[in-house]
């Protein structure tokens, strides 16, 4: 599995979890999700690709940008 990092504009826990979430709502697609609030990243461990995961995110309602793969 690849684990991608993304950008996403949150500002409060709320923020976090509707991202969780819409997460969430791929189920088993997605092995791992990590929220960081502070830094205002999200690293998500999937088969997915990024465009399919910068899809979903954008779900959430906030501005989204895809930084990478994180090695």
């Amino acid at each position: 599995m690849t684990v991608h990092e993304f950008k996403v504009e949150m500002t409060c826990g709320g923020c976090a979890s509707s991202v969780e979430k819409v997460l969430g709502k791929l189920g088993d697609k997605v092995e791992k999700v990590n929220v960081n609030l502070d830094e205002k990243t999200v690293t998500i461990t999937s088969n997915l690709s990024a465009d399919e995961l910068l899809e979903q995110l954008r779900k959430s309602g906030k501005a989204v940008s895809y930084v990478g793969v994180k090695k």
